[in-house]
């Protein structure tokens, strides 16, 4: 049995989600408690709770204690996981994203194609955006032989929901392969979405992608920013996402509206937080940094990547693949901003 206690590291839920994936994976039972004890509201949240229940559904599994609130769960994956189509309504302005990647290891190795139809949040804080999902990581994980795209159906932002995704995945059919990405090359393109729903009247698009194109100006970046007035989500919102194209890699930087957060500072904000990683001298973005370990961590070889620095979401998925994959020979360093993985290669069971 896998025992995990949830306050170990940065105490959220990245721990929760990519925990309950590698069980799923390993088909081994999971105990987790201190569930989110690092943050403000611990325990399960919708997103959370919905991923728990999602593994469920694809190994049809058993699970005790996923209900929202709760610090503990006792979860026993079925022993085959199935692909095919799924549907999950989050039910609140839970992030979609984060709960299609708990999944997206998953349908790498099952016998046929999965579509993932996802509703509630699609833009918000401390979440994976839909734009990077599609225009960043995804390409990057094509080079890792996982071929994966999202379809953005209707937009919805944090806290009322209401967005949908459709997620596509083809099965590996073999092992992940390993990367290296140590250099990133000049920058060669800049593209980007600035989206808002019923919010035309104060041009707040055009405002974030004026401010953010203004920024990347001046350090010699030109951008092509397409601005967005969608009428079809549920209420207000608004979200600004950057991808470019580089020698070597893809880099990405977004930022989700908020009531009183003006256009103009998520423009600046999205622009300086893409400059400040290009300039690190890393080959990947802040986001890619802790999102490609787990297919490290699966992929047959060892994987080797420069981050721009280290965060509380690098350092817990280090440590979670060493704690459940350690003893099938997954290794996992740090040596400055330099990552270093040794996988499993792991193959469809």
């Amino acid at each position: 049995m896998i025992e995990i206690d949830g306050s170990v590291k940065s105490g959220s839920g990245t721990l929760l989600r990519y925990g309950i994936t590698l069980a799923t994976l390993l088909a081994e039972e999971l105990h987790m408690w201190n569930i989110r004890a690092g943050r403000d509201k611990p325990g399960l949240r919708h997103q959370h709770r919905q991923s728990v229940l999602a593994c469920r559904d694809m190994s049809q599994g058993v699970v005790e204690g996923a209900d929202v609130g709760s610090m503990e769960i006792r979860y026993k994956p079925g022993r085959k996981i199935k692909g095919g189509h799924y549907k999950w309504d989050i039910g609140t302005g839970g992030s979609t994203t984060m709960l299609a990647m708990t999944l997206l290891p998953l349908a790498c190795f099952v016998g046929e194609p999965s579509t993932f139809n996802i509703s509630g949040g699609l833009f918000q804080d401390f979440a994976p955006s839909v734009y990077h999902m599609k225009y960043v990581l995804f390409p990057t994980l094509r080079r890792m032989r996982i071929k994966a795209d999202l379809e953005l159906k209707r937009p919805g932002y944090a806290e009322q929901g209401g967005g949908i995704i459709k997620v596509s995945v083809e099965p590996v059919g073999g092992k992940i392969k390993p990367i290296e990405l140590v250099s990133c090359g000049e920058v060669r393109e800049i593209q980007g979405i600035a989206i808002c729903s019923h919010l035309e009247q104060a041009k707040v698009s055009d405002r974030m992608a004026k401010e953010c194109h203004r920024i990347l100006r001046q350090e010699g970046y030109n951008a092509k920013i397409e601005a967005i007035y969608d009428t079809s989500a549920n209420h207000e919102g608004a979200a600004l996402a950057i991808w470019a194209k580089t020698e070597a890699c893809l880099f990405g930087s977004d930022r989700a509206g908020k009531k009183g957060r003006r256009a103009e500072s998520i423009g600046s904000y999205v622009a300086n937080n893409f400059i400040q990683d290009v300039k690190s001298g890393a080959a990947v973005d802040r986001f890619l940094a802790d999102q490609l370990i787990i297919y490290a961590a699966l992929a047959e070889g060892v994987t080797e990547y420069v981050i721009p620095r280290m965060t509380d979401h690098v350092e817990a998925n280090l440590w979670l693949i060493e704690h459940i994959l350690g003893s099938s020979g997954a290794r996992a360093e740090a040596i400055g901003n330099r990552i270093k993985i040794k996988g499993i290669g792991y193959s469809h069971r």
